[in-house]
């Protein structure tokens, strides 16, 4: 098998683990490789390649792991329920880019790659802010979820940080791919800020050089952008320290339980919101790495266990 083909198995063998047949588009795209690859090799080894042929199915141009055929089906109803929830969510993504302090919104998580597992599936959303207003800001987002819930819309803006925090401290695949996935709804200029602050993902997955999923960047009108103003240099003082303090000690301590939970990935700080106190990524990582020892296969030097 060459690097190509394994690279290949790699992408393959990865989106199964969320049971998502990728296109010829995806694999290229999301490819866990060393260097960057043309659309062109991708779909030339997915036809010709005699070494991936008793390992992969293509269904309707999806690609599958043998015997994982009925994942197709699958696939194709999460498009749709992914369809019903997509205009939602833009339309949420541009509330929460109306609330003060929030300076970028990007769409992450299942939507985010067209893998909704129903019609009221989560909204999930990473919200950059300005320096020493995380807390408040994800205060106001809290009372934007509350909103939508009366309405049965569940919107998780579950990672907040500030634009001065914008690196990741965990550099595995797992996180290369939520980077690489986000779809930027506000804020694009940060979010090419962000992705540079991350050029380590581009080592991981060198075909992801921007969104795979494009959007138009939300506007604010003019009483929305006035408003907004107006409450930042009300709160952009001594009141709004005191109230960014005081929220961030109070949700420490109604945290600090969920904190000590095993492979918890949490993190909050004065920079960083990211209550993720069931960590996914250690038990998605644990599976790819023994998927990868059934095929034979290595991992990529930039993306192995331990980087």
């Amino acid at each position: 098998m060459d690097s190509i083909e394994a690279a290949i198995l790699r992408t393959v063998l990865y989106a199964d683990l969320f049971n998502f047949p990728l296109n010829a588009r995806e694999i290229h795209h999301f490819l866990i490789h060393d260097t960057p690859t043309s659309l062109e090799q991708v779909t030339q080894t997915l036809e010709l390649s005699a070494a991936l042929r008793p390992l992969l199915d293509i269904i309707d141009g999806y690609v599958v792991s043998g015997g994982r055929d009925q994942l197709v089906g699958v696939r194709q109803q999460r498009e749709q329920a992914s369809a019903q929830l997509w205009t939602a969510a833009v339309q949420y993504g541009t509330w929460l880019a109306r609330l003060p302090f929030v300076r970028m919104v990007a769409l992450t998580g299942a939507l985010a790659m067209h893998n909704a597992a129903d019609h009221d599936d989560d909204l999930d959303y990473i919200l950059v802010t300005a320096p020493r207003r995380v807390w408040l800001a994800r205060a106001f987002s809290i009372l934007l979820v509350r909103l939508a819930r009366l309405q049965g819309v569940k919107i998780c803006p579950n990672y907040v940080l500030a634009e001065g925090a914008l690196e990741q401290d965990k550099h595995d695949i797992f996180i290369a791919h939520e980077v690489a996935q986000m779809v930027p709804l506000y804020g694009h200029d940060l979010y090419r800020r962000f992705r540079d602050a991350n050029e380590w993902v581009m080592e991981q997955l060198p075909n992801t050089s921007g969104a795979f999923y494009q959007e138009d960047e939300a506007t604010l009108s003019g009483v929305w952008s006035v408003s907004k103003s107006a409450i930042e240099r009300l709160l952009g003082g001594g009141l709004g320290d005191w109230l960014e303090k005081w929220e961030y000690r109070r949700k420490l301590r109604r945290f600090a339980p969920e904190m000590q939970k095993p492979h918890s990935s949490a993190q909050l700080d004065d920079n960083h919101v990211k209550g993720h106190f069931n960590d996914h990524g250690h038990p998605v990582l644990q599976r790819f790495y023994q998927r990868l020892e059934e095929y034979d296969l290595e991992m990529t030097p930039a993306a192995a266990p331990g980087d």
